[in-house]
């Protein structure tokens, strides 16, 4: 909470009462003289007061400067690069500490601006750095909208995977790993509007959120996604590895576990959307008998002669497994975000 200020009401005029306002909150918000603001009642005793069209500046709008050492490596650099997008800087300077980059250096930079940060472009690439800068409006695409297409590339990559391995397509097996990026972009992006909308009240009603703990719920929600596309991702480089077909009866059945899963996940998103506590709970039920599946895959695979396809089929269904319950994981976390809820609807009903 900001630092509480008293100040007098004036009157001014014949009937306008007039309170003046922060010097810097007006700068914080953009506003100059003339700009309207919004006045809202809330409640019997106070006024919320915000710019009509408000856009957040990056929580630090003033930019950031990474300098790189000579023995920095691949892996350290994109790290800290996701890190320094998540805290919301716009414009983002890579250095050199001494003389010039690396190769190697300067393709990580490149490759993770292109492949992670989405709404990230390079603007400026020398000898002496490389400027990226975040051009996308925070407001242009939601939470929601991000999260619902993070959801879709998520699924289709389980179906993409599982159809590969059916039709020995090591093409779609590729395109499926190389979707993994996408949903890691996604996952960022959401992940950096939630940082800014914790920390900035306009943006978290702007964004469509009641309070930061559900940010913090939507946050876990996004790693359990996240995690999803990396099973699908498991599936595809285990036909890229072995390059053999599976038993078509045994994968038929896979693929009929994989839908029910599927279709627990589909609820559970359901229920965070609509904020829906009973959705939950009922997804939280569905997904236990994803067991019944697994033990009818498992009791197929007695008959396969092939230790290698044993192996191979069980990975599979450990695979699909997880997504039911990384689907329970997400309807547990409506739970927690939804239960006050319901305690005061349950209060009132009592009454």
């Amino acid at each position: 909470m900001g630092k509480e200020e008293i100040r007098k009401i004036q009157f001014t005029g014949k009937s306008s009462y007039i309170v003046s306002l922060p010097k810097q909150w007006i700068r914080d918000m953009g506003l100059k003289q003339g700009d309207q603001i919004r006045i809202a009642r809330q409640g019997a005793s106070t006024l919320q007061i915000y710019p009509p069209k408000y856009q957040t500046r990056a929580i630090h709008a003033e930019g950031a400067i990474f300098e790189i050492g000579p023995d920095d490596d691949a892996a350290s650099i994109v790290r800290k690069l996701i890190s320094l997008y998540f805290l919301g800087f716009k414009t983002i300077n890579v250095k050199p500490k001494t003389g010039r980059f690396k190769p190697a250096q300067r393709t990580a930079i490149k490759e993770a601006v292109k492949r992670m940060l989405m709404g990230t472009e390079i603007i400026s690439d020398s000898t002496s750095g490389i400027t990226i800068q975040v051009l996308v409006n925070l407001l242009e695409l939601s939470v929601d909208g991000a999260f619902k297409r993070m959801i879709h590339l998520a699924k289709s990559m389980l179906s993409d995977a599982i159809l590969a391995v059916k039709e020995l397509n090591f093409d779609l097996a590729n395109e499926v790993i190389n979707t993994d990026d996408e949903v890691d972009r996604f996952g960022f992006y959401i992940i950096r509007q939630l940082i800014i909308a914790i920390q900035n009240e306009h943006m978290l009603k702007e964004m469509g959120f009641s309070n930061s703990r559900d940010c913090m719920g939507y946050r876990l929600v996004v790693k359990n996604i996240e995690r999803t596309g990396d099973h699908a991702v498991h599936i595809a480089k285990d036909l890229i590895e072995f390059k053999k077909p599976i038993k078509k009866e045994i994968l038929e059945k896979i693929k009929e576990m994989n839908d029910f899963a599927v279709s627990v996940l589909d609820e559970a998103c359901l229920a965070l959307f609509k904020e829906n506590y009973g959705q939950a709970e009922q997804a939280i039920k569905k997904s236990i008998d994803i067991t019944k599946y697994e033990k009818k895959v498992l009791n197929m695979t007695k008959s396969l002669k092939d230790d290698e396809e044993v192996f191979r089929v069980r990975r599979m269904v450990e695979n699909v497994k997880r997504l039911s319950e990384y689907a329970s994981d997400i309807a547990e976390i409506v739970l927690n975000m939804n239960v006050e809820k319901t305690l005061k609807k349950d209060k009132s009903i009592n009454d």
